[in-house]
């Protein structure tokens, strides 16, 4: 994402990612939470916590002992098997009424609690402790088969799309069903300029923009267009203000990508890697439907990422990472036992292993016991002196990759491994949207766990560069701006 950024303005193309970045902090490395999906991301945004304590491990995921995996919505297709009515269920009650867990605040409970204002524009993750109305326009309730309007709890300012507007009626939004139903850049913007104008900004606000996304999947990481367009939208923001200097006085601005994307190999040169074939020794739950006492494998792909359920335990985790790692294109293969999380490379007979604890420090004061071939996830382990016995561990092309492993795998119960595709490849079952061609996410590598952080208006910078530490360097800033 930072190559793309820096080529634009490079082409002159981005004057508002420019003044950005000349006028603030910036910051290209950032590191992501893992799986590289939003849904899991804004959870560990907004909780300051990983998946293990959030508990939203994925945009699918299979919860134990349950009858079907859940899906919140990826693809029309995969919603369609995975059935509509189930699918909005998920991703508008349960996802912020009951798998994000109650016992972990959100930014938007902890500013409630401490006196200070909050909004989110078209945030998927929003739990917080007002109460909200979720509903359409009667001719559109049609369209979604759920009873509505129900009530959701969120910050003090909810907008939601055309689910909720509050600005129906107000200013004019794009929000009907040819715009997504508000769920556009348009409309974000334009609840946010409309805020400024009238000063109701709340203390925080978070602002979603999906549309970059959509664009990079579909057309690759060498299209300029969709960050052209950002840029346009970022310009609209500043623009609502008095001036510039008015910007800079009233506000700090941060801009950030919630994942990276990794570029997807042409169709002809077979980037998508099917599980349910590669796993056709054993018999795979088919997508959306409900287990039965014959099913084996259930399957939870979240683009070069998947977790993969055995549900019999006479098929051990091992046996299921032995089939996976002879397709070459597979990357990293993960499963925790005995207390242990393993880990295996396709191709490579070696293994590693690690659990949190132990006398080995990583660059975020982390400590770990790491047995066997260090290689398999790119890191080093060097002690630095006799003496004092300091030991320290170093990452290479996978960011801060034991943390973020042993999150995703104690997101949630069961027996099931981690599986991610090498770059060039995506993950697929049927229904799974792929990319051949375009771009793709859900990975542990670099180009998937790396984005851009803008800090604008302030000098304070986080502790470390990850997302899930942006919650405390939101909560401090706000706590330092208020005693000004």
């Amino acid at each position: 994402m930072d190559q793309l950024i820096q080529r634009g303005i490079e082409h002159n193309e981005l004057p508002a990612f420019q003044y950005l970045i000349q006028h603030g902090q910036y910051y290209p490395d950032m590191i992501s939470s893992f799986p590289t999906m939003s849904i899991s991301i804004d959870s560990t945004l907004l909780t300051g916590r990983y998946p293990d304590a959030h508990h939203v491990p994925g945009l699918t995921w299979y919860p134990h002992q349950g009858q079907k995996v859940i899906g919140y919505g990826s693809a029309p297709v995969e919603i369609l098997r995975r059935g509509t009515k189930s699918v909005l269920t998920h991703a508008l009650k349960d996802l912020n009424n009951q798998h994000l867990n109650p016992d972990v605040p959100t930014i938007y409970e902890d500013l409630k609690q401490l006196g200070f204002t909050s909004g989110s524009v078209n945030g998927l993750v929003y739990r917080g402790m007002t109460s909200h109305q979720i509903d359409l326009p009667q001719p559109l309730r049609e369209l979604v088969p759920l009873d509505l309007p129900f009530q959701v709890k969120g910050p003090d300012f909810l907008a939601f799309g055309a689910l909720s507007n509050p600005l129906d009626g107000v200013t004019n939004l794009p929000d009907g069903p040819a715009d997504r139903m508000g769920f556009n850049d348009r409309y974000a913007i334009g609840v946010a300029k409309y805020l400024i104008q009238t000063g109701q900004m709340p203390d925080f606000l978070l602002i979603y923009l999906p549309d970059l996304d959509g664009k990079l999947h579909k057309r690759g990481l060498t299209d300029r267009e969709g960050i052209k367009e950002t840029d346009r939208r970022l310009k609209e923001l500043l623009d609502a203000y008095e001036s510039r200097a008015h910007a800079l006085h009233d506000t700090i601005l941060i801009v950030a990508g919630d994942s990276g994307m990794s570029q997807v190999l042409p169709k002809e040169q077979q980037p998508v890697i099917d599980l349910p074939k590669l796993l056709q020794r054993y018999h795979v739950l088919p997508t959306g439907q409900t287990m039965n006492s014959s099913t084996e494998i259930a399957l939870a792909v979240n683009d070069t990422m998947a977790y993969v359920y055995s549900l019999k335990p006479e098929n051990s985790l091992k046996e299921i990472a032995d089939v996976l790692r002879n397709d070459p294109r597979i990357d990293l293969i993960s499963w925790q036992e005995d207390g242990w999380i393993h880990c295996v490379n396709a191709g490579d007979p070696t293994s590693m292993r690690f659990k949190a604890g132990g006398d080995w420090i990583d660059p975020y004061h982390q400590s770990w016991t790491v047995q066997g071939t260090e290689q398999i996830l790119d890191l080093k382990r060097e002690s630095t002196s006799r003496r004092n016995k300091s030991r320290h561990i170093t990452y290479g092309k996978y960011p801060d990759p034991l943390r973020r492993l042993q999150g995703a795998l104690q997101s949630h119960e069961g027996r099931f491994l981690i599986v991610t595709a090498k770059p060039g490849y995506e993950l697929a079952e049927a229904g799974a949207p792929t990319h051949s061609g375009g771009g793709a996410h859900g990975g542990l590598d670099a180009s998937a766990s790396l984005v851009p952080l803008i800090i604008y208006g302030t000098e304070k910078r986080p502790e470390f560069l990850r997302i899930v530490d942006l919650k405390a360097y939101l909560l401090d800033l706000l706590k330092s701006e208020s005693r000004k």
